[in-house]
């Protein structure tokens, strides 16, 4: 990300919790390939600086993602991104294609 470009804003205020807001934003750079597989995410460390946040709330993000199945982490050398298998609708394309 570069210096000029900020990262997208939490809703402190939403019902929905912060740790849950930064899964998402984190989710989606994993789906676009910002954050490519078998690639280390930011440390709790940087997305609480990065994204304004406690250093608890970027840690039960971490927990969320690995529950989500879109990370796995390695003690001693932190969270890296799973490689995702196909969905159901690019198997079925594939299958059609053939």
């Amino acid at each position: 990300m570069s210096d000029t470009e900020q990262p997208p804003a939490l809703d402190p205020m939403s019902a929905r919790p912060l740790y849950v807001q930064l899964a998402d934003v984190i989710a989606k750079k994993i789906e676009s390939g910002e954050l490519a597989p078998d690639r280390p995410i930011p440390s709790e460390n940087h997305l609480a600086d990065e994204y304004g946040v406690a250093r608890l709330t970027a840690r039960r993000t971490a927990q969320e993602l690995r529950e989500r199945g879109l990370i796995v982490t390695v003690r001693g050398k932190g969270s890296f991104v799973v490689e995702q298998l196909p969905t159901r609708a690019s198997e079925t394309e594939a299958g059609n294609a053939e």
